[in-house]
C-alpha cells in the first residue's frame, strides 16, 4: 500500500511535470502524424559531449524501439550538434530532470507513437532518458535526463487523466556526475513560462556532438 507521503509526492510530481513539453511546442511546430522509425540493432551506445564533460548512454532498442530509432536518426543526421540543455528542474526530494532538444523546425522529424512504461517495463529511476512530449504521439527532438527518483513520470493505467507517462529509452552508463553538475547549474529565476518559471539554464549547456560508440573489438 503506498504511504501518504509517497501519494503527495506523486500528486507533485503530477503537477510540476506533467506539462514537461509545454515550451517546447512553443517553440516547435508539430507535423499532423506519428510515425515508427526504422528499427535499429542493440545494443547502441552514444557519447553525448557537453562543453561541461561525455555523458555515455546505452539505448533500449529491445523494450524501447521507436523512441530509440528517433534519437538515433537526429544523432546520425548530426541534428543533435549544437542544440543545448536548457532546464534543470529540481523537487524537494533531491530529484529533478534535465532537458535538451532540438527546436529548429528544420531540423525536427515528424512525431513518434508513444512507447508507455507500462508496456516497455521501463521505470524512470536515477539516471534514464526520456522523450518529452505534449499528447501521447507528438514526441519529437526534445527528450531528458532524470536525476533521482522520477517514477511520477511513469504510465498509470488506473490514473486519472493523462496516465500514460514519458517513454523512456535508454539509461545513463557514464557521466552522471556531469548530469549532476549541469543540473546543479544557475538557473534564471525569471525565464521559463507556467510551471516552468525558473527552470531555465542560465546560460545554457551546449551539447557540441551524439555519436554512436563503435562496439568493442
Amino acid at each position: 500500500m503506498l504511504t501518504v507521503a509517497y501519494r503527495r509526492r506523486a500528486v507533485i510530481v503530477s503537477v510540476m511535470i506533467r506539462p514537461l513539453l509545454a515550451l517546447f511546442v512553443t517553440l516547435t511546430p508539430l507535423a499532423a502524424f506519428a510515425q515508427q522509425p526504422a528499427a535499429v540493432p542493440t545494443p547502441v551506445r552514444v557519447t553525448i559531449t557537453t562543453a561541461d564533460g561525455p555523458i555515455v548512454a546505452e539505448l533500449d532498442a529491445v523494450r524501447a524501439p521507436i523512441s530509440t530509432a528517433n534519437f538515433l536518426r537526429y544523432v546520425d543526421a548530426r541534428r543533435f550538434d549544437g542544440i543545448t540543455f536548457f532546464r534543470s528542474m529540481k523537487l524537494p526530494w533531491n530529484a529533478g530532470i534535465i532537458q535538451a532538444g532540438q527546436h529548429d523546425a528544420k531540423k525536427v522529424y515528424p512525431p513518434i507513437a508513444h512507447e508507455p512504461t507500462s508496456k516497455s517495463g521501463l521505470s524512470h529511476v536515477e539516471g534514464v532518458l526520456s522523450m518529452a512530449r505534449r499528447e501521447p504521439g507528438t514526441a519529437q527532438g526534445d527528450w531528458s535526463i532524470t536525476i533521482g527518483d522520477m517514477t511520477g513520470l511513469d504510465a498509470k493505467p488506473d490514473g486519472p487523466g493523462d496516465d500514460v507517462g514519458y517513454a523512456v529509452f535508454g539509461r545513463i552508463v557514464e557521466g552522471m556526475d556531469v548530469v549532476r553538475r549541469i543540473w546543479s547549474a544557475p538557473t534564471d529565476p525569471n525565464a521559463g513560462d507556467g510551471p516552468m518559471k525558473g527552470q531555465m539554464l542560465k546560460p545554457p549547456v551546449r551539447i557540441l556532438t551524439i555519436r554512436r560508440v563503435a562496439p568493442a573489438g
